[in-house]
């Protein structure tokens, strides 16, 4: 993805947009390539709905549970007793949606990295929320995270609905789908736009 030609056509797009990037400065935004598929959408429902921090001290404990240096492929989280799993401080819900993940790799519904790649965004989304406990939101942050696709746009994110309060000056939450319209015009580079949207809310916490 072209940060500067991103930042170019969002500027001219939304000058609301565009005095957050003045502000903020060069987008930072590395997708982490280093991680599979499957380890991602494991991450990702361990750090739903909890601070960074607490979710950090969570799934490092859920990865004490596989001693070695890989992370545990499906197969060694689907031997593991359940109970161990909710031990390491996972609730009932993820421990069980963490074991769907698994069986999802296993049957072959997880794309391998090389895979993902060929895939189209809309395509990635329909077949990983066929897994229960993934969601629209899980994709779409391995879609921006993970895979670095430039035009992803999670209008369910509190955090990216509250950078576009504090951008658009709004006394109230957008609903999903009016950010969406109002969004239009960043495409097709939306990624870049929700993450200056990001850093906006963090800088005002």
């Amino acid at each position: 993805m072209d940060a500067a030609k991103a930042i170019r056509h969002l500027k001219k797009a939304d000058p609301d947009l565009a005095k957050v990037i003045r502000r903020i400065g060069p987008c930072e935004l590395k997708p982490d390539k280093n991680r599979t598929i499957y380890a991602s959408l494991v991450r990702s429902i361990v750090y739903q709905q909890l601070t960074g921090k607490v979710a950090a001290i969570i799934f490092g404990r859920f990865l004490e549970l596989f001693p070695g240096r890989k992370f545990p492929g499906p197969d060694r989280v689907l031997r593991t007793p359940f109970e161990r799993l909710r031990g390491v401080g996972l609730s009932n819900q993820k421990a069980s949606y963490i074991r769907n993940i698994a069986q999802a790799a296993r049957d072959g519904i997880v794309p391998d990295s090389r895979r993902a790649n060929r895939m189209s965004d809309d395509e990635l989304v329909e077949q990983l929320t066929s897994i229960k406990g993934v969601g629209r939101w899980t994709v779409e942050m391995l879609l921006i995270f993970r895979l670095g696709r430039p035009d992803v746009l999670p209008a369910t994110d509190y955090g990216v609905q509250k950078g576009f309060v504090l951008a658009k000056r709004l006394a109230e939450l957008p609903k999903p789908n009016e950010l969406l319209a109002a969004g239009g015009c960043w495409a097709p580079y939306r990624t870049v736009a929700a993450w200056y949207l990001w850093r906006t809310a963090d800088r005002a916490n």
